[in-house]
C-alpha cells in the first residue's frame, strides 16, 4: 500500500504552511478593519446604504468584504486621498480625470499647481 505524504509529515513544511495561514489570516483582519473604516468614512453614502453594508461585513465576513472591496474599490482609494488632506480628494478627482482624457494637461497641471501650493 502507498502512504501519502502531507504537509504534517515534514516539519519545516508544516511550518511554512503555518505561517502562510497566519499571514494570510493578518491580511484579511487587516483588509475588514480598512472596509469597515471606509463604510464610517463615506461622506457619499447615507445612513441606510452604510447600515446595510455594515451589516453584510459582519454577518458574512468573508464574502462581504470580497463584494465590498469590488463594488466600492475606487471609492476607497479616493476616501483614503481626502483622509490626509482636505483637498486631497480633488486631486485624485484631477488625475483620475486627466488619465481619462476629460480634461486636458494644461487643466491638470494648473489645478495640481493650485492644489499643492494652496
Amino acid at each position: 500500500m502507498n502512504a501519502v505524504n502531507l504537509a504534517y509529515d515534514y516539519p519545516l513544511l508544516g511550518a511554512f504552511w503555518t505561517v502562510a495561514l497566519i499571514t494570510l489570516g493578518v491580511i484579511w483582519l487587516v483588509l475588514l478593519f480598512r472596509v469597515i473604516g471606509d463604510i464610517f468614512r463615506d461622506r457619499h453614502m447615507r445612513g441606510l446604504a452604510k447600515t446595510a453594508w455594515l451589516f453584510f461585513v459582519i454577518a458574512v465576513p468573508f464574502l462581504g468584504v470580497f463584494v465590498y472591496v469590488m463594488a466600492r474599490g475606487g471609492t476607497m482609494a479616493e476616501n483614503e486621498a481626502s483622509r490626509g488632506h482636505p483637498e486631497g480628494g480633488r486631486s485624485a478627482r484631477a488625475q483620475m480625470q486627466s488619465s481619462t482624457d476629460d480634461i486636458s494637461v494644461e487643466e491638470y497641471e494648473h489645478s495640481r499647481e493650485e492644489l499643492l501650493h494652496h
